[in-house]
This record gives C-alpha cells, sequence and structure tokens, in this order.
C-alpha cells in the first residue's frame, strides 16, 4: 500500500457505493428513523396485551393454545429485533454520531421494559414438570419452536423469580449495555497518524501486513500511540463490567464466569475445557510457522508487528479493488454451490453490505442475522488487502447461513456460537482453495500459503490464547478486586508469551492491546467459538473435498436447519462426531498440516533463492 492511504482508498472501485439501506427495517410510510422504531416498539407493547391475559395459564395449557401463544412472543420479538437490529446497524457506521447514539438508548430502554412484560412466559415454562413438558414437546404444533423450549428448560438451575428477572434486565440497559456503548464510543473515533496526518484506526492494523518493515514498525507505535489517552478509562470499562459479570453470575449461581456462555452455546464446560486444553497443547503449531517466517523476512525473530506481515515476494497488487472482491468471493461460493453463490450475490444487488472505512465507524467485521422477517447484513472495513478479501468470504459465509435459516423462524433462525462459525470458515476455505487454484508461480504460491496459516492460527490459536486472558482478568476481578492497567497488560503478555514461546519477541507497546478487542467487552467468553468453528470448519471442509459434488446439498441442509437442533446433531448431518474427544484432535492435525505445507514452500522458495544469489 503507498503512502497516500486517502488517494489508495478512492481507488478502490465502487467501494464508496458499497453502503447499506436500512430503510426496510421500518414500517412503510415511516417520515424519519425516529418515528419508524417508535411505531415498531408501539406494536410490540401492543402485542404484549393478549400474551399478559395468559399469565399464570401455562402450568394447564395445552400444546395448541401455548403454540398460538409462542406465535405472539415471537411476534413481539420481531419487532423488537427490527428496532434494535436497526439502531445497532445504524450506531455502528458512526458511533460518534450522538443522535444515534440516543436512538441505541431509546430502543434499548422500551425493548427492555416490553420483554420485561412476557418475562413470566419463560419463567412460566421453566417450571413445568419434566414429564409435562416432555408432553407437551411431542406434539406437532410446537415443532416451530421444540428445541428453543427444551434449551430453555436447560437454564432452570439458574433463573431467579420473576421480580428478580425483572430488576436484572432493567439494570443491564444502565449497567453492561451502557459501558459497551462508552466502549465503542470512545474506540470509535480514534485515528492513527501513519506520516500523513490522521486517517481511521483500522488502518493502522492494515499497515501490519505492509511488506516493508518499517512501516509496520510505525504503524504498530501508532496504535500503540492512539490507545494509550484512553487506556486507563478502557481498563476501568472492563473492570467494571468484570464485575457486573460476576454480580450477575453470582446472582443466578453459575459454577464459574464461563458457564452461562456455554449453556448458550449448548456445549458443556467440560467440553470447553477439552477443547482448550488441545488446542493449548498445540501451541507448538504456531510457533513452528512464526520460526520460518522469521527465516523468510530476514530476521532472527519476530516481533509483535510482524506476526501477519507481507512476505513481499507476490506478483498480485498489493491493493484489490472492492469490485475484484467481490468477483473474487461470488466467483468462490459458485465454486462450490450455485445455490450459495445466488445468496452472496443478494448481499449486494439489495444493498446489504456496508464496506467503506468512514469516520468513527466502529472497527472490526461482523455479519447481523437481523430478524427471519428481514434478510441479514453484513459489515466490514475494506483496505483492499488479500486479508479483506478473506474477511468479506467470512462475514457473506455467516449471511448465507442466516439467509438459509430463515425459514426456521424467529426460534430456530440462529444457532449457538460454536457453530455458528462454521459456515463463515467454510466461506474462506472455499474462497482461499479458488484462490489457491489460480496461482502456479511458487512466490505467489508461498504468498497465499502464509496468509492461509495465518488465518488458522488467528482463529484457532490466538482466539484460544485471548480466551485465556479473559479468564485470568475474569478470575483475578472475582478473587483479588479490581485490576490495575499494569496487572491487566501483565495478564496479557503472559498468556500471549504463552502462546509465540521464544520465537516472536513481545514489544512495550503491544502490552495496551488487548483495550480494543469489542469481543471482550460486548460478548465474553466468545472467542473460543472461533477456534469451535473453526476447527468443525475445516473437517467439514475435507468431507467436502473427499466426497465431491454430492456433499454440497447435505452442507446447505446443514446450513438450512439453523438452531432447531442441537451443535451434535447438526454437526452428525455431514458425518461429524463431536462427541468423539479425538474430533478436536483430527481437527488440529489438519491446521498442522497445513503450516507444514507451507512450512515446506517456505524452505523451498529459501533454497532457490539462495541457489539464485550465488
Amino acid at each position: 500500500m503507498s503512502t497516500d492511504l486517502t488517494t489508495d482508498l478512492n481507488a478502490l472501485t465502487h467501494l464508496e457505493a458499497a453502503v447499506w439501506d436500512l430503510g426496510p427495517f421500518l414500517p412503510e410510510g415511516s417520515t424519519d428513523a425516529r418515528s419508524g422504531l417508535l411505531s415498531l416498539l408501539g406494536e410490540a407493547d401492543a402485542l404484549c396485551l393478549p400474551i399478559e391475559a395468559r399469565r399464570g395459564s401455562i402450568g394447564g395449557i395445552d400444546a395448541p393454545a401455548l403454540a398460538e401463544l409462542l406465535g405472539l412472543v415471537a411476534q413481539v420479538g420481531d419487532r423488537l429485533g427490527r428496532a434494535s437490529s436497526y439502531v445497532e446497524l445504524d450506531h455502528s457506521t458512526n458511533t460518534g454520531d450522538e443522535a444515534r447514539g440516543a436512538l441505541v438508548a431509546l430502543v434499548q430502554e422500551r425493548a427492555t421494559a416490553i420483554g420485561n412484560r412476557i418475562l413470566f412466559v419463560d419463567l412460566e415454562w421453566a417450571a413445568l414438570a419434566d414429564s409435562r413438558a416432555r408432553e407437551l414437546l411431542a406434539s406437532t404444533e410446537l415443532q416451530f419452536c421444540a428445541h428453543h423450549l427444551e434449551s430453555a428448560r436447560a437454564a432452570r438451575p439458574y433463573l431467579l423469580s420473576e421480580p428478580e428477572e425483572r430488576i436484572l434486565a432493567e439494570k443491564q440497559v444502565s449497567s453492561s449495555s451502557a459501558w459497551a456503548r462508552l466502549y465503542d464510543e470512545t474506540l470509535g473515533v480514534l485515528t492513527v497518524d501513519l506520516g500523513a496526518g490522521p486517517v481511521p484506526f483500522e488502518l493502522g492494523f492494515t499497515q501490519l501486513q505492509s511488506a516493508d518493515r518499517d512501516a509496520r514498525k510505525r504503524a504498530a507505535d501508532a496504535i500503540t500511540t492512539a490507545l494509550e489517552p484512553g487506556l486507563r478509562t478502557r481498563t476501568f470499562i472492563y473492570n467494571t463490567l468484570l464485575s457486573d459479570k460476576y454480580t450477575d453470575d453470582r446472582l443466578r449461581r453459575y459454577p464459574s464466569w464461563i458457564s452461562s456462555r456455554n449453556l448458550q452455546n449448548e456445549a458443556s464446560d467440560e467440553a470447553v475445557r477439552a477443547l482448550i486444553e488441545a488446542v493449548t497443547n498445540r501451541f507448538d503449531i504456531a510457533r513452528h510457522w512464526y520460526a520460518t517466517k522469521a527465516k523468510l523476512l530476514g530476521v532472527p525473530r519476530l516481533a509483535d508487528y510482524d506476526r501477519n506481515a507481507d512476505l513481499g515476494i507476490a506478483s498480485s497488487p498489493d491493493t484489490i479493488a472492492w469490485s475484484d472482491a467481490v468477483d473474487t468471493v461470488l466467483d468462490s461460493f459458485a465454486s462450490f454451490s450455485g445455490r450459495l453463490a445466488d445468496e452472496a450475490r443478494a448481499f449486494f444487488t439489495g444493498h446489504r453490505v456496508h464496506a467503506p472505512l468512514t469516520a468513527a465507524k466502529r472497527g472490526g467485521a461482523y455479519c447481523s442475522p437481523n430478524v427471519p422477517s428481514l434478510p441479514p447484513y453484513v459489515f466490514v472495513n475494506y483496505a483492499g488487502t488479500r486479508n479483506d478479501v478473506l474477511t468479506l468470504a467470512h462475514e457473506l459465509g455467516h449471511g448465507v447461513h442466516f439467509a438459509l435459516s430463515r425459514p426456521q423462524g424467529i426460534f430456530h433462525h440462529q444457532v449457538p456460537l460454536t457453530v455458528a462459525e462454521t459456515a463463515s470458515v467454510f466461506a474462506e476455505e472455499v474462497t482461499f482453495g479458488r484462490l489457491l487454484s489460480g496461482v502456479t508461480a511458487p512466490a505467489d504460491r508461498l504468498s497465499l500459503l502464509a496468509d492461509h496459516v495465518e488465518g488458522h492460527i488467528a482463529t484457532v490459536f490466538r482466539q484460544v490464547a485471548m480466551w485465556r486472558f479473559e479468564d485470568s482478568a475474569h478470575t483475578a476481578r472475582r478473587t483479588t478486586g479490581e485490576i490495575s492497567t499494569e496487572a491487566m497488560a501483565d495478564m496479557w503478555q503472559s498468556t500471549q508469551e504463552h502462546l509465540m514461546g521464544d520465537t516472536v519477541q513481545i514489544t512495550p507497546g503491544y502490552r495496551s492491546w488487548w483495550s480494543y478487542i469489542p469481543h471482550f467487552i460486548h460478548v465474553p467468553g466468545y472467542v473460543y467459538a472461533y477456534a469451535f468453528g473453526q476447527l468443525l470448519a475445516l473437517s467439514v471442509y475435507q468431507k467436502a473435498q473427499d466426497q465431491g459434488e454430492g456433499f454440497a446439498s447435505r452442507y446447505e441442509h446443514l446450513l438450512a436447519l439453523g438452531g432447531s437442533v442441537s451443535p451434535e446433531e447438526l454437526a452428525a448431518t455431514v458425518g461429524c462426531d463431536l462427541r468423539d474427544p479425538s474430533f478436536w484432535d483430527a481437527g488440529l492435525d489438519l491446521v498442522a498440516a497445513a503450516v507444514e505445507e507451507a512450512v515446506v514452500a517456505a524452505n523451498s522458495y529459501l533454497a532457490a533463492s539462495a541457489t539464485s544469489t550465488t
């Protein structure tokens, strides 16, 4: 990427047009966002009346009546979901806009109050005797929400009384949600100075992929400089959220800080610990690549800002135009399944992708599933790198998953986080395979293989290392009290060094980089789901390679099931057994094989380069 980053961004063909249309979220005829949101909230409010009329009756209700009641609950969820998705999507494109922030607060407060009115439905359902619940779940009338109802009963040991549940729901608006919004807004306005004046914060991370080591060092220093002024504030925000979660977990009697996340993911604490242990025990896979990359870069040891460096050997252009990125991803999807390609194409024709880097835009990338009455939307920060192309594929993988599962309805539209990453990682694999098949030059092939294994390392090993940081932070906050900024940095450095060993030097500035990762703030404990999904997706992709064309329909069926069955049942539809203790090791073997392929290519390239210079 050239020094004039602004010029480079403007050169990305049609990128400026890749902004989403949020009009479909609001009722037809809405004169402005606020009136449309109030209309949706008003509809949800009115729908609560017939639901409230059934208070106290669920214990003696029959299946048709319960199905009718849950149909009304679904309609409330639809209105609240439309309003919530609108304000979250709108706010993420400009976190510095106070008016958008005010709409977030309006919807959160009203939605919480409305949700509290029908909270009794879940509580009365959970209170039913097991025999009565099994009888109702066997009825055909409740199949549209059966798995949801089964999962809800799993939370029975941790539910409180209705007044207590209402208090906790009300409290969340002014506690965890408010602190998360403050975090987003303080981070969203950050910029970095890379030598030509301030540019969006995300561009600093793009420059960490530069082939120029001096440019990477400048970018790392600029990121650290940008993070420094608000570091104590972000430490306080995180401490407050750690304490808030501890309060909730203690009141609900969860055995550990991660138990609530595991319950939502339909994974046992033991199974998650087994995954973490399996990945941690194979950190040597990442170190093997880092040692090889140091040789490729001609340095005795990588610095933290070298890990994702471009090798500078490929003949492809530094900047990939947006239109080329879109074509690459759609062609890749089509090479596996025409149906997946058609669903992905609809994101662009339907104005459901937001891609330009703009001032105060939230960092990172995500796919918003929305509610089944609306299609999903994708959010990326596109700066024209190969990694950005794979990120687009990743988020569109999520998007296609949500698009295919829409017929499942609001109760089964979404899947647990552990399975949600499968479609996104599979999409990356398909796109990478397509890119690699078109490359013959050894240097270009090595460059792509390097990007590929670094994606594996980031998604499997780095995410587990980050989970271990979270584990340290939550445990320390519960046992020793508020954590200082220095202690937070020590925990971050320790868990990162455990991953990288002596193959990567942690620089002093990197110690503050924990503070820009939004997952810690928004979804505590989430990051292990990336490793779960990556290893599952690699296994699924391997089966696709082995079985050929006939596999596409089975994979589409898996996606279309949404959350209507458990993760184990979903995986079984494509021949994967999550209950097999060796499953994770088998997935890690696939990662190790990919790394070894890249190492072999690297050694061949180094040998050839040495020969040509003698």
